[in-house]
């Protein structure tokens, strides 16, 4: 995988409309209309491609660079065993020769079905209960076997990496790098101990709210595997809660509640809730260090990169160094 600043901005100059449809044709064996919609992605190219048999899929071009081949048929292969057990996701759509990943150009991509519904708003505390049970359901099939190559959500490994990247990407101002570089070691070094002997496998990674689309008829559907991981269970839990602990431990005991009808949950990794959320900080600042240097930094907010951004950064991860300190489960 790779985790360090390409030199070169990610080349799409390729992806042009009747290039994807062509795409879409050969690796499906279908016949295409002329619609070919891009669709919001800021890593990746997406786009919405008529069928003229009816119906739409979608073909996700992913950025070249940052996942190795065996990251991407990770996320797919993940979403096919989800899906064959019954676990509603969106799996990607076969190739004529059974392949799901498909290269145009030097580019990887991959075809999914069309899937509408609505984002997840204000869940009742049935939809909670519901919430932990697919969770749960998804990790069991996540413990059955371990990726090719995917990034481990731990201290010394995925946070780590993302403070390489950041370094080494140039938007830090010199006169900051060894204060931001400190404050980020120090919340390393604070937490990695909480990371031993915790049980981990194969997770969404980032399962927030907007990630997850209710299908009247269907209930709710799991989305967007792009940043599947190796970590603690407790990850795909605490992104959807509404608030910090203790002010959302009603909407977290529901949540566990539906997940242990399925799996025993290691009520002890709750203390993981802060760490994890420092380490999302710094996953997030890597994220826009990235769309910076490939070219995509118009995306960022104004301001982004600058003196003050860095004060706040660091300012931040030091509250959140006091935050792990003084709160728990």
């Amino acid at each position: 995988m790779n985790s360090t600043p390409t030199d070169t901005i990610a080349d799409f100059s390729h992806l042009m409309p009747d290039t994807v449809i062509n795409a879409v044709e050969e690796v499906l064996g279908v016949r295409c209309s002329n619609l070919c919609r891009p669709l919001n992605s800021y890593i990746n190219r997406v786009y919405e491609v008529g069928l003229t048999a009816g119906g739409h899929v979608i073909a996700k071009f992913y950025r070249p660079g940052r996942w190795s081949r065996d990251a991407l048929q990770d996320e797919l292969d993940f979403l096919s065993e989800l899906s064959a057990a019954e676990v509603p996701v969106v799996p990607p759509v076969p190739g004529l020769e059974g392949a799901l990943l498909h290269q145009l150009g030097g580019t990887w991509f991959a075809v999914f079905p069309k899937k509408g519904g609505r984002p997840l708003d204000e869940p009742t505390p049935e939809d909670w209960t519901q919430l932990g049970r697919l969770i749960a359901r998804m990790h069991v099939i996540g413990s059955g076997r371990a990726p090719r190559d995917r990034i481990h959500l731990h201290p010394r490994h995925s946070t780590l990496a993302h403070l390489d990247y950041i370094l080494d990407s140039g938007t830090v101002p010199e006169s900051l790098i060894d204060l931001y570089e400190d404050t980020v070691m120090d919340i390393v070094e604070h937490i990695e101990p909480l990371f031993e002997g915790i049980d981990t496998f194969r997770l969404h990674g980032d399962c927030h709210r907007g990630n997850i689309l209710f299908r009247p008829g269907e209930g709710y559907h799991l989305l967007d595997f792009d940043d599947m991981a190796v970590g603690p269970a407790v990850q795909d839990l605490w992104m959807i809660l509404p608030d910090r602990l203790p002010k959302a431990r009603p909407e977290l005991d529901l949540l566990l509640d539906g997940y242990e009808t399925f799996l025993e949950f290691p009520y002890d990794t709750l203390r993981l809730i802060e760490p994890l959320r420092a380490m999302h900080f710094i996953h997030f600042t890597a994220w826009c260090a990235r769309q910076k240097t490939d070219g995509g930094f118009a995306r960022l907010s104004p301001g982004w990169g600058s003196q003050d951004f860095w004060r706040q950064e660091i300012t931040a991860l030091e509250n959140q160094r006091h935050e792990i300190e003084t709160s728990g489960p």
